[in-house]
């Protein structure tokens, strides 16, 4: 029975540890960044994107929501104009504040959303949070592993981790005989 129980602390030991490295390693499923381009100047707001194909008549909608409003129609809406690699939609007297740009290709589909700021005309500032269609929300608890580091620095780590994990064992198997190597 004490032989059974070991052999299984032992296992479920090294399977967690094996499964680390493929955990860390695999591509995160985090949104990617939102296709559309949004600065500032004084009062004027432009947003830039590439990413609307024209049907022939028109590529889409670009809206400005302020804060309080929740929905795409709610917001000043302006039609896409430019040409098939580029389009673009500007609003002037916009007034300070923090305001969401959302743009909707002729398609339906959701180029991008992006959050802007818009500071007293008296001192022009470019500013902008950017977020992509679907909110990552809050990153809680990642700290540096946003960061990509590459496949060198993977492979060292998983290196250290099964080292650990061997060593683990082993001293285990040693506690429960102490007889053996």
């Amino acid at each position: 029975m004490r032989k059974t129980q070991i052999f299984l602390r032992s296992g479920l030991t090294v399977a967690a540890a094996a499964a680390l490295p493929l955990t860390l390693a695999a591509p995160s499923a985090v949104a990617r960044a939102s296709g559309i381009s949004v600065s500032t100047s004084g009062s004027a707001v432009t947003v830039t994107t590439s990413a609307c194909p024209s049907n022939g008549s028109s590529f889409g909608i670009a809206s400005l929501l302020s804060s309080g409003q929740a929905n795409f129609a709610q917001g000043r809406q302006m039609p896409l104009t430019g040409t098939s690699t580029s389009q673009s939609a500007s609003w002037t007297g916009v007034s300070p504040g923090t305001y969401t740009v959302i743009v909707v290709c002729q398609s339906g589909s959701t180029a991008g959303t992006q959050s802007i700021i818009v500071s007293a005309p008296s001192t022009p500032t470019i500013s902008a949070t950017s977020s992509a269609a679907p909110s990552r929300g809050v990153m809680g608890g990642f700290g540096g592993a946003v960061e990509d580091y590459g496949t060198i620095t993977v492979v060292g780590g998983a290196a250290l981790v099964a080292t650990g994990s061997v060593a683990a064992a082993w001293f285990l198997r040693r506690r429960s005989k102490p007889h053996r190597l």
